[in-house]
Order: C-alpha cells, then structure tokens, then sequence
C-alpha cells in the first residue's frame, strides 16, 4: 500500500457506540478488520488482508508511541494508547486503542488483537496532542530517523519514570 498519501487535513469520526476491530499476525499484518475499520478508513477488505497494519500509519503519529506498543505486546502486556491513523484518501482518524495479545491453547502468542473507540476529545486536544507534537519535534529534529525514535523514546521513558507509573497508568490517570 503506498505510503505517499497525500494527506487532506480532513478528521473523520465515529460513533461512540462503534468499536474499530483488527487483527493481526505476530509480524503485525492484518489478519481480521471489521465492516467500522473499513468503513473509517476507506479500504476493502481485500485491500487490507495480508497488509502490515502500518498501512494506515499517519505520518504525525510519534514512532516511539509504536516502539512503546510493540515492546508492550510481544511482551505478553496489553496496552492503550491514543492513535492517530491515516485513511485511503489521505483524511485521518484519532482512536483510543486497547492491544492485547492473542494467545493459542497452549498461552502462547500467535498475534495481536486491537480495538479502538471513540477518544475523549478534551484528553486529546490538551494532553495528547501536545504531547505527540513535542515527541515528533524530537524524531525530526534528527537527521537518522532511528536516532529520532530512539531520542523520542528516552523522552517518554524519562517523563514515565518522573511520575513513577507505566504507559498504561499514564493514559489511564488522564481520563481520572
């Protein structure tokens, strides 16, 4: 899938009673969407099965909230996480998504399950938008985008370790 979209500046919402479904594999492709994942996003089906789930990626989306995720769930943890993902057409979407791991019988991992709903609008605009502007500042401000993510990651971790919680703590204290 291309990932030169050109982006429209446009949000699209949902409804508070939908819930975004996705699953994928452990290498992060998309095994399962639903008819709300489609709908929003603007892909088919076909379009989205056997794809990386980066696919609909924003490009202002901070790579090391996704380091944050991944090390999360390949650790066996589930997390949330504020997203902001990109549609077909280049318009966006902001979700609250809760990842959790999926387990076979015998408990091992054998991919990822995500469902997103509508976020809390005030949380958004005030804590994480900033936020994610100022951990993007930091990515772009260096020239080896693995440095970036690196740079960004340590800002995280550092502002974690400052309130002495975990991520999901952090996300969780913001809606109390």
């Amino acid at each position: 899938m291309p990932r030169d979209i050109k982006l429209t500046g446009k949000e699209r919402f949902f409804d508070e009673n939908e819930i975004i479904v996705s699953k994928t594999n452990l290498k992060g492709h998309i095994t399962y969407c639903n008819d709300v994942f489609l709908r929003i996003a603007g892909y088919t089906e076909k379009e989205c099965l056997g794809q990386p789930h980066s696919m609909i990626r924003h490009p202002e989306m901070p790579r090391a909230v996704f380091a944050l995720l991944w090390k999360t769930i390949e650790s066996g943890q589930e997390i949330f996480a504020y997203v902001i993902n990109r549609c077909k057409n280049g318009d966006h979407y902001w979700v609250n998504a809760h990842v959790t791991p999926s387990r076979n019988g015998a408990g091992e991992i054998v991919g990822y399950h995500s469902n997103r709903r509508v976020p809390d609008r005030q949380i958004l605009e005030n804590r994480i938008m900033p936020l994610y502007a100022e951990l993007l500042r930091e990515e772009q401000r260096h020239t080896n985008r693995k440095d970036g993510m690196r740079a960004s990651t340590e800002m995280v971790e550092a502002m974690l370790r400052e309130q002495n919680m975990e991520y999901d703590e952090f996300i969780a204290k913001l809606a109390a």
